[in-house]
This record gives structure tokens, sequence and C-alpha cells, in this order.
């Protein structure tokens, strides 16, 4: 039997090939702890780019000449290459867009308008980010479909018996981020998948936090629509995927229409195009699909169950430390986590809690991380947020501890 061989990551490795992460704030050597928010960029990332405007930047699709199909080729190649990181079954299925927010409104402004009417519902959770909660409501008004909510307890796991009780043959679309961004909550989603399909709903898959931190297989997990951004998996800002299986996106209209998502133009008809162009109108982020596609072989040469351990080491190492801290309480305490610590202290807000650490070279996420129903649902007004990634290390994390302590002297 084949034992598959986890290494440790060499972190100050990693570390060397991040620029920014050799830059001082208030003359303190900066501790990145706010990546679920945005990740930092590898080298490999920002020289991918940098070679594109330099060498042969071109539109895509469009040219005869030399600068052109090299620019094509990269573009397709970077489509191939997300195709194999999620082992989607072929590289039509992966659609560029700007982010995950722009896949999700795809979703509900073309597949969700064409299918759903009056009093069909709509299944999300209370830990959804607001780009999975408002594209939906707007849909809602359009339709006269009804969003339904699907509660979580007090360590922030759903409460799947609510979840059934919620599903119906009603239910038309299911819509559920795979780990949450305030809580780091891991979501049984295969289970809630296989739940939505017995009753003919689509479901998509909010993998924005997940998609760096473990390996997806939508063929094995099955989702009809998965979205992630490139901005948090240490590629470019401005670029992101959706997945979709390709029967429902052949049935799906245009989201947008423009040049190059079409066929054949006259003034009486207009033919569209092929997946996937059908959903890439204008042109399209290049340099961010090559700058993601770079980002993701950055992944791979790690090997993304080898982050995952660090980052799980992280978690455990930070969560313990934290712990220690009488006037902190954690917020999301789920047995089932990813590498996210939201907390708050007795002493002080969020906000100022934040611009202390910031003094201290620390860069957190303080506020309603796009949650604000999930903060309602714990009764605080915010939280402060570290989050880790794979060039982060233990010592930051004694830093994080030191200067937190520091913020409690200070307002005592």
């Amino acid at each position: 039997m084949h034992t598959k061989v986890i290494k440790s990551i060499d972190v100050e490795s990693v570390r060397k090939q991040f620029p920014i992460l050799d830059i001082m704030v208030h003359k303190k050597p900066l501790v990145y702890l706010d990546n679920a928010a945005t990740t930092q960029k590898p080298l490999a990332v920002i020289d991918s780019m940098d070679k594109f405007y330099r060498e042969y930047n071109s539109n895509i699709h469009r040219g005869v000449h030399k600068l052109s199909h090299l620019s094509t080729s990269q573009y397709e190649k970077s489509r191939q290459t997300i195709q194999g990181f999620i082992k989607a079954a072929e590289p039509e299925e992966i659609i560029f867009t700007k982010g995950a927010t722009e896949a999700i409104n795809l979703v509900a402004y073309s597949y969700g308008l064409m299918n759903l009417g009056k009093d069909d519902e709509i299944l999300i959770s209370h830990m959804e980010h607001h780009a999975n909660i408002v594209p939906w409501q707007i849909l809602c008004q359009k339709t006269g479909a009804v969003l339904k909510v699907i509660p979580i307890n007090d360590d922030g796991e759903l409460i799947m018996d609510e979840f059934y009780k919620l599903l119906s043959p009603k239910t038309k679309i299911v819509s559920i981020v795979h780990i949450s961004n305030t809580l780091g909550t891991i979501n049984p989603v295969k289970e809630i998948i296989d739940a939505a399909h017995s009753v003919d709903a689509v479901v998509l898959i909010d993998a924005a936090q997940s998609v760096h931190h473990a390996s997806i297989n939508v063929q094995a997990l099955n989702p009809d629509f998965l979205v992630f951004s490139g901005h948090k998996v240490y590629g470019p800002t401005g670029i992101g995927v959706l997945y979709g299986k390709r029967a429902i996106l052949e049935s799906m209209p245009p989201y947008q229409t423009g040049g190059d998502m079409i066929k054949s133009v006259s003034f009486e008809k207009t033919i569209f195009n092929d997946l996937p162009n059908k959903f890439e109108a204008g042109t399209t982020n290049i340099a961010g699909a090559i700058g993601l596609a770079a980002a993701i072989e950055f992944i791979d040469s790690h090997g993304i169950e080898n982050i995952a351990i660090h980052e799980a080491n992280l978690l455990n190492y930070a969560t313990e430390k934290l712990s220690q801290i009488e006037q902190l309480k954690i917020i999301g305490t789920a047995t089932k986590k990813s590498a996210v610590i939201s907390f708050v202290l007795d002493c002080a807000h969020p906000h100022d809690i934040g611009t202390l650490l910031d003094l201290e070279g620390v860069a957190v996420r303080t506020g309603q991380h796009c949650t604000e129903p999930l903060m309602k649902r714990f009764g605080i007004p915010a939280t402060t947020r570290a989050s880790f990634a794979v060039y982060n290390t233990y010592e930051e994390i004694d830093v994080l501890y030191n200067s937190i302590l520091k913020v409690i002297k200070l307002f005592s």
C-alpha cells in the first residue's frame, strides 16, 4: 500500500519568495496576519505578470500576430492549470471572473433569473459573507423567491438538523460557504451537496477561504457551481473563478454581453459563443489569469497537504497561546476549523486593538468582516481577526500574543 509522504514546510525558504515580508511597519518587522482578507504575492506571480506586460502584451482570441498567439496561449494554459487544480472535467467549465463576488452574481442573475419563480426557496447559512447574501436577496425581490437561513450554534457550527428541516422540494438553490471567513468553521459541504441534490436543488460552494487550504476535487465533491478569488490564493486582485458543470453553464444565458462572447452579430439577431467565452465578455484580466496560474503552481510546488498541516499547526499554537489571556474570548470554536482566529477583548474595541497592534507591526483585520448578521448572532459589534498562511511562523504568533498583552495593559 502506497502512503503519501507529507513534508514539512521550509518556512524561511518560502518567506524569501515574498518581497513584502521584508518591509518594516512603524520601525517594526511586518507581521502579516490578514490573509483571510488577501494574501501576499510570491515573486513567481509578480514576475509572471511583469513578463506578460514586458514581452507579449496583446489582446486574446482576436489577433493573427505572434503576440496575440502568445497571449492567448498563456491565458488558455492558465485555464487548464485551474482545471487541474480543482480537478474539473474540462477547461471549458472554468470561467474567469473579477472574483468570487462577481462569480456568485453571475450565477444569481443568469441561472437564478431563468430558473426561479414565486415561492421557490434559496438556502444560505447564518455565517455567509455579504457577497453570498445580497445577490440572493435581490434575486428574491426580482422573482418572488424566498430566502431561508440555516442557523448556527454558539460554537459557530451549522445546526444540521435545522438544515434538513429547511430543505424541501421548494428548495431550488443552496449557496453555502465552505470555510467561514470570520469563524474559520469548515462546513460539511459534501453532506449538504448530496442532501440538496436529493430534492433536485443546485448547489453553489463559496470556496474563497478554502481552495488554498485544502485539496478540492469538484468531480468528487459534486457541486453544481464553485467560486473563488485569485487574491486570496497568493494571486493578483481583479481575477477569480466560477466553476460550473458544463450542462448547466450551457443552459444559462450570458451574464454580460459585448465582444468575444458572440459567434455572430447582425441587427436582427446575435448568436452567442460556446463555453467558456459566452461568459467572458470584453477584454478580460489577461495578466490576472496568468498571475493566478502562477499562484496555483506556487501552491502545487509546496503541496497543498503540506501547507494545510503547517497552517493547522499554527492555528493550534495560536489558539493555545491566545486562550491563556483571561480577557480574550475567541469567537468561533468549531471542532473542524481552518486557520482563522477571531477574538474580542473585554477592555477594548476591535478598531482600537487593530490600531495598536499595527504600531507593533502586526497587521490584522478588525470589523464585521462583511458578516454583519453573524456579528448580531453573537451579540458583538465586531471582532479582531488573525488569519494564517504558508509564510507565517510561530514567532509571529508570539509577537501577536505579546502585542495583545500590551493593549490590555494600556487599557487597564
